[in-house]
């Protein structure tokens, strides 16, 4: 099944019903991993990046990821992997900061702040997910660092951008 997509020319294949069902699960396992944090006298961002579940859900991600190529669900299991690789990124930043005497407070409130927007990343994507929609792209071409971790993908010819001035 497709279903049609904002440019009038392409469509976009519906995932099997199994996969949307895993990515619940994978959204259940980051968010076990949160509330584990907020429950315990670890860090939201600790908890999240050391948890079993969150490791368990980001292997699910990039096993069943060519499984999701060309749905909407993918853009999902694109957020949840920048979600915990931007989320280790700001662990080892505060991680820095924190080696100084200085730069404890500033650690403390790096690593707070991250573990909040991974709570507010894992609300939103599951959220949703559930309303069966994908997650939106905000940068189409994405700078160095994110490229090397989450590389963009080639859009197809009929989206591409015509110049200005055809030369």
């Amino acid at each position: 099944m497709t279903t049609p997509t904002l440019s009038s020319g392409t469509t976009v294949r519906h995932p099997r019903e199994g996969l949307i069902t895993l990515a619940h699960v994978i959204y259940a396992l980051h968010a076990f991993s949160v509330f584990t944090g907020l429950a315990s006298s670890v860090l939201i961002l600790t908890a999240f990046l050391t948890g079993w579940p969150s490791i368990i859900a980001v292997i699910l991600n990039y096993a069943k990821r060519s499984e999701v190529r060309g749905s909407w669900l993918d853009s999902h299991f694109g957020w949840q992997i920048r979600t915990f690789w931007y989320a280790l990124l700001w662990l080892l930043a505060g991680g820095v900061a924190f080696v100084t005497l200085v730069g404890i407070p500033v650690a403390m409130v790096i690593w707070i702040l991250t573990g909040l927007w991974v709570l507010y990343r894992i609300v939103r994507g599951w959220i949703t997910l559930s309303a069966e929609k994908p997650m939106p792209h905000r940068f189409q071409n994405q700078w160095l660092a994110v490229s090397l971790i989450y590389p963009p993908r080639q859009r197809p010819e009929a989206e591409r951008q015509q110049p200005l001035f055809p030369g």
